[in-house]
């Protein structure tokens, strides 16, 4: 990993997630982003990719997956693609990444946990996944683990950022449009900023690029989620009440309701906070509390230009 310049391959080019990666990484060397989009690099993880022929091609010290299949829900219908995307075309990259000796590292999720814990989740709890996104995130996770690449899982949660399609976007739109919203407050989780999510992962890399030995020594998983812990109706209600002191919105009342009142196709966990003591100790990385996070979002979404 010390070869120069370093290089960093990131999979997943329009991602809320990889957005953040291109400008972070990029101060640690060259970035290469390869998605169904980007050419001469094109890479659609829902077929079959020559993982191997693009590592020849890009010669990166490391590669950083953030694509991923997302839709939870969706997901339920369309089993085999969420299960392609995120285990087949993962176990595939990783094969290539341990043939070319190339470190990995690739975001996975809270959802492979069935939300029955009382305390925060640790890396090696028992997993359980209750749908079939969470089963297709953690197959991969196994087949990476499987590969004998060097390697790290960074599981993350409630991801949100400036751009695409996230839960504060959402809020603040509906909140425009409607007097009343009723939002679930009885799942407890860790929402957890993109640009955050970039910042640490540029953070692990430069410890990676100053020693390359720390990624063999530490392969493995880790969590990485904002400190602190809130409900779905906590989150609403933070990002609700910064923007009624911005600007005049319609909506008077956050209603708390029950995840039994409002089902969907997915089983969501209850209770899906991570432990990140891990990550601190190895890394030295802890993300802020999740509520000083949005405080910083929120201004930048206050700008004309956003």
């Amino acid at each position: 990993m010390n070869t120069q310049p370093f290089t960093c391959l990131i999979l997943g080019d329009q991602g809320q997630v990889a957005y953040e990666l291109k400008r972070e990484l990029a101060t640690l060397g060259r970035v290469i982003a390869a998605s169904r989009s980007t050419l001469p690099v094109a890479i659609d993880l829902a077929q079959h990719n020559d993982f191997e022929s693009l590592i020849r091609q890009t010669k990166p010290n490391c590669i950083v997956n953030a694509a991923a299949y997302t839709a939870v829900d969706k997901a339920e219908q369309e089993p085999e693609l969420a299960m392609r995307i995120n285990a087949e075309a993962v176990a595939e990259l990783a094969q290539a990444a341990a043939k070319a000796n190339i470190p990995l590292i690739h975001y996975s999720t809270d959802y492979v946990f069935d939300g029955t814990a009382q305390q925060p989740y640790q890396e090696d709890q028992p997993t359980n996944p209750q749908g079939v996104y969470g089963q297709s995130k953690l197959a991969g996770e196994q087949a990476i683990a499987a590969s004998g690449a060097n390697h790290l899982i960074l599981r993350t949660s409630w991801v949100y950022g400036t751009r695409g399609g996230n839960f504060l976007r959402t809020m603040r739109r509906l909140a425009r449009e409607r007097e009343e919203l009723s939002v679930v407050a009885d799942q407890t989780g860790c929402p957890t900023w993109s640009r955050h999510i970039a910042q640490a992962t540029a953070q692990i890399l430069i410890q990676l690029k100053r020693d390359p030995s720390l990624i063999t020594e530490h392969s493995g998983i880790y969590h990485l989620v904002s400190s602190g812990q809130g409900s779905w109706h906590d989150f609403a209600t933070a990002i609700i009440e910064h923007q009624r002191q911005q600007e005049t919105i319609a909506c008077q009342r956050i209603v708390p309701i029950t995840t039994a009142q409002f089902p969907t196709p997915a089983k969501r966990p209850a209770y899906s906070v991570l432990n990140t003591d891990k990550l601190a100790e190895t890394f030295g990385v802890r993300l802020p509390d999740w509520r000083e996070a949005l405080s910083q979002v929120n201004a930048e979404l206050d700008q004309p230009h956003i």
